[in-house]
């Protein structure tokens, strides 16, 4: 996340695998919200994941 942070990201995808028990990780707990915004620009699902593109943007 300090990479989207720094503002050297432009746009990043993410394969999401639902897990029914156990402990997951919070991908954006980190991310200044104040600076940058995320935007979903595409999803796709299939049988054991989720797909989903993100394009990064900076608040104004």
């Amino acid at each position: 996340m300090e990479y989207l942070n720094a503002g050297l990201v432009d746009e990043f995808s993410i394969a999401l695998s639902p897990v029914l028990f156990g402990k997951g990780i919070r991908l954006f707990e980190s991310v200044d919200d104040s600076r940058i915004r995320l935007e979903q620009t595409a999803s796709e699902a299939s049988p054991r994941a989720t797909h989903l593109t993100y394009t990064v943007q900076e608040r104004s």
